[in-house]
C-alpha cells in the first residue's frame, strides 16, 4: 500500500525529476482485455500517455470522483495537443465484463478504455501497482461494494509510472502535474 508520505514525494517535482523516477517501485507489465475484446498491456498501442485508475465502472464512491477527473484532464490536455488515454482496470470482474464495462465508461468519456480479465490476470496488475481490493458489503440496489486503491497513475506510452495523482485534486491541478511530465505532441 502506498503511504501518504510517499504520495507527497511522488508529487514533489524537484525530487522526482532529480531522481528521474519515483522514489518507490510501482507499476509493471500486465495483459488484460478491453471492452472490445482486444488484449492490452501496460503500453498504449497508439503511443499515448495514460491515466490509469483501479475501480469499477458502476461505482458510486471514489470512482465517481476519479473517473470524471480523468476525463476533464484528458480533455484539457487534448486541447493543448497532449494525447492522454484514460484507462480503468476493474476491481469487480464479475460485474465489469467485456460486454458491460464499456458503456458506463463511455458515458464519462468516449475515449475511456476499460480493462478486465480473469482473477489471475487482474491480480498481476493489482500486485504490480500495489492495489489492494476487498468486497466490504453488498448494496441492495447496486450490488457488491469494494474498497480499492484510490490513486490515479500517470503512465508514459510504454507503461512506466511517471507520477501519482490523488482524485481529490482540482482538474486544473491534475492537468498541471500531467503537463509537467509530458511534452506536447508535435
Amino acid at each position: 500500500m502506498i503511504r501518504p508520505a510517499l504520495l507527497f514525494l511522488a508529487l514533489s517535482a524537484p525530487l522526482a525529476q532529480a531522481a528521474g523516477a519515483l522514489p518507490f517501485d510501482v507499476g509493471g507489465p500486465f495483459r488484460l482485455t478491453d471492452q472490445r475484446g482486444e488484449t492490452r498491456s501496460e503500453a498504449d498501442p497508439e503511443g499515448h500517455a495514460q491515466l490509469l485508475f483501479f475501480g469499477y465502472a458502476n461505482c458510486r464512491q471514489i470512482c465517481s470522483a476519479a473517473l470524471p477527473l480523468m476525463a476533464e484532464v484528458v480533455d484539457e490536455l487534448s486541447a493543448e495537443g497532449i494525447a492522454v488515454t484514460p484507462v480503468m482496470i476493474t476491481v469487480d470482474p464479475a460485474r465489469d465484463t467485456v460486454d458491460s464495462i464499456g458503456a458506463p465508461l463511455a458515458r464519462i468519456h468516449p475515449g475511456f478504455v476499460g480493462l478486465t480479465g480473469s482473477e489471475a490476470a487482474l491480480q498481476v496488475a493489482y500486485d504490480a501497482f500495489s492495489v489492494e481490493r476487498a468486497q466490504i458489503f453488498d448494496d441492495p440496489e447496486y450490488g457488491p461494494v469494494f474498497s480499492h486503491g484510490s490513486f490515479i497513475y500517470l503512465l508514459d506510452p510504454d507503461g512506466a509510472v511517471l507520477s501519482l495523482l490523488p482524485p481529490v485534486l482540482a482538474p486544473e491541478q491534475a492537468a498541471e502535474i500531467v503537463r509537467s511530465h509530458l511534452a506536447p505532441a508535435g
